[in-house]
């Protein structure tokens, strides 16, 4: 099985772990002390709340591929709606995050929880620590998994914050831009201000599929496990689904750090 489950990967613990528990639920899995609270699991991915070691002090939610894929460069163009989809889970979750006094975060008896504050995108970072970088809060270098934070990081020590600086740190976006600029005549960044206002921006598959001009197509396998009602798990929090299978991939072309 490609990219299959690694023994004594923590990473992988966590994700089998959620597998069959509610998001929300803090359960034990096998070989970690402590499964962090699951936020989300679909079929390609599990986001979590890391609470023992968070960058900062707002919010900071790891989103891991249920499958233990090594890197980043192990990613194709066809993985594109894939990296959208992190993109839109870390959204998501950072946008409907609750703050610090609340009961998850908060060992206090208070009956009357806090409401969820209202963040702006502008605290959003959403990325990847390239190796052979790490947090060496966090030390799992061969499970393929996002960081989405709240700015400003701030417990983050000197040594811990390279990994999160700009010589470590592949911000998402910028991940799928140069993905789709190395497939594509469309220069995604040219000519916007705000890249996410670019049209090719607004198609989550744009970029994924590559061939010839008389038509041939050579795009590889996707590491996506497929949806059975709508091709690809879409985010909806009130019905979690999980499944499991295994897939091939080419490498992200012409991918520079």
């Amino acid at each position: 099985m490609a990219f299959a489950p690694k023994p004594g990967c923590p990473m992988c613990g966590i994700v089998a772990t959620a597998a069959v528990h509610t998001p929300g639920q803090s359960p034990r899995s096998p070989g970690v002390p402590a499964t962090p609270e699951i936020l989300w699991r679909d079929e390609n991915f599990t986001a979590y709340r890391e609470k023992a070691h968070p960058v900062s002090s707002n919010d900071h939610i790891i989103i891991a591929f249920n499958l233990h894929v090594p890197s980043i460069y192990t990613l194709s163009s066809s993985d594109l709606p894939l990296l959208v989809n992190v993109r839109n889970i870390g959204k998501r979750l950072l946008s409907s995050s609750l703050p610090p006094s609340s009961p998850l975060f908060s060992s206090s008896n208070s009956s009357a929880p806090s409401p969820p504050v209202q963040r702006t995108e502008s605290q959003f970072r959403i990325g990847f620590i390239t190796p052979p970088f790490k947090d060496n809060k966090i030390p799992i270098t061969d499970h393929l998994h996002a960081h989405a934070y709240l700015a400003p990081a701030d417990q983050l020590g000197w040594w811990r914050g390279v990994a999160y600086g700009p010589l470590a740190w592949y911000a998402i976006d910028d991940l799928i831009a140069e993905i789709r600029e190395s497939v594509s005549n469309n220069r995604v960044k040219s000519g916007y201000d705000n890249r996410i206002d670019a049209p090719i921006d607004m198609v989550p598959e744009a970029g994924a599929r590559t061939g010839a001009a008389n038509g041939d197509e050579h795009t590889t396998s996707s590491l996506a496990v497929p949806d059975i009602e709508d091709g690809l798990a879409s985010f909806n929090p009130s019905s979690p689904r999980t499944s499991s299978a295994s897939s091939s991939s080419g490498h992200i072309p012409h991918l520079h750090v």
